[in-house]
């Protein structure tokens, strides 16, 4: 094989004479600069390693405390209070070193433990500071005395943090209380039951809260003291790991293009920018040089991006490479070359030698991926079937070992021809599915890269939420047009290397057995995605400028439209999913934020009865949803406390008729803010066609709607909204047609100019009070 002959750097033949050596000058040098790398890497994160473990100090600071005490005691004054000749009595005796040198290392060995004394007390100060969260729930322009002195947070929180500086003064999650919970919980529910319903929760609930509650809590609090996070490994293991179904449209999420604009309409050139953006992302990422928004918001799950490759691989620090699938065949395309990052030309010229290929693929290969599409047992048993061993194993390897992988797709999306509002549909379609088998579902992510020059990806779940595969992509994107750039012929900018050796072709020996299968899990696959019905809903009209100016939070301003616009789509009120960030605390990742609530409900049976306390009821439902938001971001959820608890009874062999219940419910609106997070990378008012579209995912349950919604600039909301075919209750077009109607309507109704007679009413009756 080729790929064999490459990695052979010496050849030798025993002759007569003894043994004759036909050393390989180019592959020894390959070897060299292989290591060289390698050594340069550890060096880096070494380097990091030391900044990291004594931050919010420097290792400099190490020096200027030895130097003050150095010049302390040459003024002949003790700063150590007698604990500097302590020491000098317990050196060594030795004739090489007189009584002077005794005393320099005594003090050297003593600023040393006052220096990582100082160093403990600090990260104290800044855990603390960290663990107080009060300054979320505080009204604008009333701040406690007690937020004043967590302000000194910033004096703890050193001047250059690395990504991971705050890692360790990160507190972890805590454990609510049972009757905390179950109270929460309760309140959530009530709405959504009838009064027998109720009762009879109530009665499960107490029971719980009685008998079996307090022994499980007593082992997630033992969890909690030994483990970082009490909920994030069994979400992964038991939500998305131990998952059986499909991870194509039920797991995996999506991210689009820009809106309005494609910065080239040249397949191969947009694949060179994109990919370039994407390894100078991953070497800030290993070099740590990606900075934390604040001491408050870690991307403590960044080191997964392009980090953990697939649910089966991992990627080395060797693995520069990746994988890519055009019309049926698998290629490896090498991204570094004699020791450097390929140019985005250079990247270029590789992927238009992938296009212009005309190999035809092998019998099986064209629709392979249909295996990661499909349901996760058939998979796992072909895997372990034709996938174990041989060529098929290498090939395999190769996929799951690579930064990540790249479909170069025959097709043309984008908001574009006589239908633009269908084509985007469309678009987000194929970047949820495609064609079921020209994906890679269970990579980390899957970059897709049109033929008209638009792009995007589709993201596994398990590694990493959303908002961490967001700040990736907002960095690819501008890098991608405002940095790296093109020509005016709409190529990439730079030369090709005469040497640089050409993609690799991966071989499979696909038997009949393995194709059936293949088909069979293509067939489960097409089901799902022909199931899916899709809108994006971009909404010029107004945005959060607008809904700043009714002093509404715009996150809770769009989560009760969304009630509003179910309720009037069905009728009916339903439990509802929004997911907020833990990222306050060490390896946080989600908490459900239960934003149907009895405040919301009044609000929208109020509006629709057309009463005229509308604005006082929105008011104080917004408020609501702000207090639960908060108290889920910061560990006052339900649902997370509620799932663990489960898992631990599960441990136990116990049954909780409670758990088993509040555990079996369907959420019919599943909801999810794509926040926008590195907002100095966009320019809205100069470029405001560079418009990012944000991304979606598939709906949650077989009767209700999944939507996605990300806030641009000041004048612009992006829905992404999902259901299915097959519920003739569903209909993601009319849905959003019903949410763009709620939004105007609130909008509407809290207008600035428009007077607000609850208020009257209020200020009546406070006049009332004061005359009795």
């Amino acid at each position: 094989m080729a790929e064999a002959h490459q990695a052979v750097a010496f050849q030798f033949t025993i002759t007569p004479e003894g043994i004759d050596l036909q050393l390989s000058h180019q592959a020894l040098r390959q070897v060299y600069l292989s290591g060289l790398r390698s050594w340069k890497k550890r060096v880096t994160r070494l380097k990091n390693n030391v900044i990291t473990g004594v931050y919010p100090a420097s290792p400099s600071s190490w020096l200027f405390v030895v130097i003050a005490i150095l010049a302390t005691m040459y003024t002949r004054s003790d700063p150590s209070m007698g604990l500097i000749a302590k020491i000098q009595e317990h050196l060594p005796v030795s004739d090489s070193l007189s009584v002077q040198c005794r005393t320099v290392v005594s003090a050297v060995l003593f600023s040393t433990l006052l220096w990582f004394s100082l160093i403990f007390t600090m990260r104290l100060c800044l855990k603390q500071l960290l663990s107080y969260h009060g300054w979320m729930f505080e009204q604008h322009g009333k701040v406690s005395n007690t937020t004043k002195i967590w302000a000194m947070v910033r004096i703890f929180s050193g001047r250059q943090p690395l990504l991971y500086s705050y890692q360790g003064s990160l507190p972890n999650l805590p454990v609510p209380a049972v009757k905390d919970t179950v109270k929460r919980y309760l309140e959530s529910a009530r709405l959504l039951m009838s009064d027998a319903e109720y009762e009879r929760m109530t009665t499960l609930a107490k029971e719980f809260e009685s008998s079996l509650g307090n022994r499980l809590q007593w082992y997630l609090k033992l969890k909690a003291m030994w483990a970082s996070n009490y909920v994030s490994d069994w979400w992964e293991e038991y939500v998305y790991l131990r998952g059986r179904g499909p991870l194509m449209v039920n797991s995996n999420y999506y991210g689009m293009d820009f809106l309005y604009v494609t910065p080239t309409p040249i397949q191969a050139a947009r694949a060179g920018n994109t990919l370039h953006a994407c390894l100078l992302y991953r070497r800030k990422l290993n070099r740590e040089e990606i900075k934390p928004v604040s001491p408050h918001c870690i991307a403590d799950r960044c080191y997964w991006a392009m980090g953990e490759t697939s649910r089966y691989g991992w990627v080395m620090e060797t693995d520069c490479y990746v994988a890519v699938f055009h019309r049926g065949r698998y290629f490896r395309l090498w991204l570094y070359h004699a020791g450097r990052m390929l140019s985005p030309r250079e990247i270029e010229h590789q992927i238009q030698h992938i296009l212009d290929d005309p190999s035809p693929p092998v019998p099986g290969e064209a629709k392979l991926a249909a295996l990661t599409a499909g349901d996760r047992i058939p998979w796992a048993q072909a895997r372990k079937e034709f996938f174990s061993s041989g060529v098929n194993k290498r090939s395999l390897d190769c996929i799951e070992k690579a930064a990540f992988f790249v479909a170069l797709d025959d097709d043309e999306q984008g908001m574009m021809g006589d239908d633009p509002a269908g084509n985007l549909d469309r678009y987000a379609k194929s970047l949820l599915h495609g064609k079921c088998y020209d994906r890679w579902f269970d990579k980390s992510f899957t970059v897709v890269l049109y033929k008209n020059g638009k792009n995007g990806l589709n993201a596994e779940h398990s590694w990493a939420d959303a908002p961490i595969m967001a700040h990736v992509w907002e960095y690819v994107m501008t890098t991608d047009c405002f940095q790296l750039g093109y020509t005016e012929e709409g190529h990439c900018k730079g030369d090709v290397a005469s040497s640089l050796p050409p993609p690799t072709r991966l071989t499979w020996d696909i038997p009949a057995e393995c194709q059936e299968r293949i088909e069979r899990s293509l067939a489960v696959a097409q089901t799902l995605a022909d199931d899916v019905d899709f809108h994006v809903l971009p909404i010029q009209d107004f945005g959060k400028g607008a809904i700043k100016k009714c002093k509404i939070s715009p996150d809770a301003f769009i989560q009760i439209a969304l009630q509003l616009a179910y309720y009037r789509n069905r009728g009916s009120f339903t439990l509802t999913y929004e997911a907020s960030m833990t990222r306050l605390f060490r390896e946080g990742r989600t908490e459900t934020v239960r934003s149907c609530t009895s405040e919301s409900c009044t609000f929208v049976r109020a509006l629709e009865g057309g009463e005229e306390v509308c604005r006082h009821l929105f008011r104080t439902a917004a408020e609501k949803h702000q207090h639960l938001y908060r108290m889920a971001m910061t560990g006052g959820g339900i649902d997370r406390h509620l799932f663990c608890l489960y898992i631990v009874s599960k441990y136990l062999g116990e049954e909780s008729p409670f758990l088993k219940e509040v555990l079996s419910e369907t959420w019919r609106l599943s909801t999810s803010q794509t926040p926008l997070q590195q907002v100095e990378l966009f320019d809205f008012v100069n470029h405001p066609e560079y418009t990012t579209c944000g991304g979606g995912f598939g709906p949650v349950a077989d009767d209700g709607y999944g939507v996605s919604y990300i806030i641009i600039g000041e004048n612009m909301i992006n829905l992404h909204i999902s259901c299915k075919h097959s519920c003739p209750q569903t209909d993601s077009h009319k849905f959003g047609a019903d949410i763009k109607k709620a939004l105007m309507d609130l909008l509407e109704l809290m207008s600035p100019e428009k007077p607000d007679p609850s208020r009257a009413e209020q200020n009546h009756l406070k006049n009332s009070k004061k005359d009795l």
